[in-house]
């Protein structure tokens, strides 16, 4: 389990409209800095009011869906502008008030069916794909990380410096795969969830790898090697191996190495990583694929507890996703 998001509204929105209740994207395109929910937020309509997802904390949602009962209507797309008085943003969780832009786009006739389509299915496939939308000519495309690789480094939807081209990211979810149930792993997961990621926990020791100790984790009583092969790690996934037993960490070092993984940690001294090391050499590993494991695992800042360790780990894994 994860910190709340609202990830699956796309497929939401494609499912109503191929059961012709019709369907409507709403998305944050413009917002202020201390908002509820960030620029590429969405909420999907149905023509029957039907809500998923969310555009603000609860202060506009009301007005979109009038706006989009109005889209289904036309056809038309729009962009929609709403002035949030002080008040109203207190009482929602913000500062101060502000402005909130959101677009609402009609599926169907404004966002084309097979758009929508080919947009589920590159993330039903864990492939990083970006939604472009010309707010001036309606011209719609899906565009792959090249075309705005620094957005999708950074997860950030917005508008072009032109202020017409909003482009919104769809990132895979962040994964991590945390190898050994120990100390540091109990702290280390709670903390990787509430930054947004899913973790898978791997441990064949049934009496470390226990719900008791991990309450309501995705647990895998088995080697790394058993399991990974059929996870698939990928570009947005973290892998951290804790168990400090060559026997179960090496073999996820060993299929993390051969992947495009952003992030892998290895618990353990200079010295162990120095021994590591020689085991990988002796595998064929080069130095230059070596040389992405951080080793001893964690920034620098002198902890020394498990939580603390674990802050540290945390903290690298977030200073490498977004400094890559």
């Amino acid at each position: 389990m994860t910190t709340e998001r609202f990830d699956n509204i796309p497929e939401i929105a494609l499912a109503w409209h191929r059961a012709g209740r019709g369907a409507v994207l709403a998305t944050v395109v413009q917002t202020w800095g201390s908002a509820p929910r960030p620029v590429g937020s969405q909420l999907a309509i149905s023509g029957d009011a039907e809500i998923a997802g969310s555009v603000s904390g609860g202060c506009v949602e009301g007005a979109v869906v009038l706006e989009a009962q109005e889209a289904l209507a036309d056809g038309q797309s729009r962009i929609l502008e709403f002035g949030v008085s002080d008040d109203t943003a207190f009482a929602v969780g913000l500062a101060c008030g502000g402005k909130i832009r959101v677009l609402v786009e009609p599926v169907g006739t404004a966002v084309p069916e097979g758009l929508l389509t080919d947009l589920v299915a590159a993330r039903a496939a864990r492939v990083p794909v970006g939604y472009v939308v010309n707010t001036v000519t309606w011209v719609r495309d899906l565009v792959p990380v090249v075309d705005y690789a620094d957005r999708f480094a950074a997860d950030r939807s917005g508008f072009e410096d032109d202020g017409e081209v909003f482009v919104a990211i769809h990132n895979p979810p962040l994964r991590m795969v945390v190898v050994g149930a120990v100390h540091i792993a109990q702290a280390l997961i709670p903390m990787a969830r509430m930054a947004g990621f899913d973790v898978l926990l791997i441990d064949p020791r049934g009496a470390f790898a226990t719900q008791q100790r991990f309450p309501g984790q995705d647990i895998r009583e088995d080697y790394p090697d058993e399991v990974l092969p059929g996870y698939g790690l990928d570009a947005r996934t973290a892998v951290v191996t804790l168990s400090h037993d060559p026997k179960i960490d090496d073999p996820a070092i060993e299929a993390a190495l051969a992947s495009d993984v952003f992030y892998l940690g290895a618990l353990g001294s200079t010295r162990t990583h120095a021994k590591r090391v020689e085991r990988l050499l002796a595998l064929g590993f080069t130095d230059a694929q070596i040389a992405r494991i951080h080793a001893p695992i964690g920034l620098n800042i002198g902890s020394k507890s498990p939580a603390e360790i674990a802050v540290s780990v945390m903290a690298q894994v977030i200073e490498k996703l977004r400094r890559a």
